[in-house]
């Protein structure tokens, strides 16, 4: 009679741990464990990038565009060293389909030349972030590396300064209520009427807008966003050198060109609007065939 109690016993909480472990949707429960919040509910995947293969980086840069960068290639003799130079040097990679890159280097008389373009094509391994996001990202951080001087929201103000703005001085404004009270007592002669800010050069304004024009900066012209960066070795009394490194993205593919020069001759220093003109020139041409 002991052993009989004890048996319905143990088939009673067998029942409720089968009832337990056997629930479905039907009860109200989640149906998948790893997304407890949202019964049933499925993670839309991120969108994909443009890009699922590179160009080839060698042949990215035409014949015309290399002797504009690399003057002293056409200067070649021989005409094998002179294809080899043209054709650059690959970039070891052991993905092409993620990153491609290609290295040319011209001694000249003037001066030796360094030119790299480097494709990187960007993938998320986040389902929930796209291959456009991460790029975007990474993007980001090379802009934090180069340094570049943030936006700022100074330059309307700047603009204001310049003598067309700089006429609207509220001392030289007769309809100020202030100013009439001023001249009613005393009279001010007609020479007086602000001329200072008229006194401004023009010349100098453009010189120091020119200035401004060649600082590292954002670009807004180039891709779906891009900066530039120029730096000039301080190298003491050796010859001076320059490196012009453009950046832009378009969707998930980054590219970056890097454009080098160094004078043979001590007190020359690389022309930085020239260098600048020609490594955005390139770059148009770039982003100009990656859109196809």
């Amino acid at each position: 009679m002991q052993r009989k109690a004890y048996v319905p016993g143990v088939a009673a909480l067998l029942a409720a741990l089968l009832a337990g472990c056997s629930g479905s949707a039907d009860d109200g429960g989640p149906t998948d464990n790893s997304n407890p919040g949202a019964a049933g509910t499925v993670t839309a995947a991120a969108q994909p990038g443009r890009y699922d293969n590179l160009p080839e980086a060698c042949g990215a840069v035409g014949r015309g565009t290399l002797d504009s960068l690399l003057p002293g290639i056409v200067r070649i003799p021989d005409e094998t060293q002179r294809e080899a130079a043209y054709a650059g040097q690959a970039t070891l990679t052991f993905d092409t389909d993620r990153k491609a890159g290609c290295r040319w280097k011209v001694d000249s008389p003037d001066a030796i030349d360094h030119l790299s373009v480097d494709f990187e094509r960007v993938v998320s391994y986040d389902k929930a972030v796209s291959d456009d996001s991460q790029a975007e990202t990474l993007f980001a951080g090379k802009v934090t590396a180069a340094g570049l001087p943030a936006p700022t929201a100074s330059q309307p103000a700047g603009d204001a300064a310049t003598p067309s703005g700089g006429t609207a001085v509220p001392a030289a404004s007769p309809s100020s209520p202030s100013s009439s009270s001023s001249s009613s007592s005393v009279p001010a002669p007609a020479s007086t009427a602000a001329p200072a800010p008229a006194s401004s050069s023009p010349s100098t304004s453009v010189s120091a807008s020119a200035s401004a024009d060649l600082r590292p900066r954002l670009l807004d012209d180039l891709g779906d966003e891009a900066f530039v960066d120029d730096v000039l070795a301080s190298s003491g009394s050796t010859a001076k050198q320059r490196t012009v490194t453009v950046v832009f993205r378009t969707s998930n593919v980054i590219v970056t060109i890097e454009y080098e020069e160094q004078a043979t001759s001590l007190g020359v220093v690389p022309d930085s609007k020239e260098m600048q003109d020609s490594a955005r020139k390139l770059a148009a041409q770039l982003a100009d065939s990656l859109a196809g």
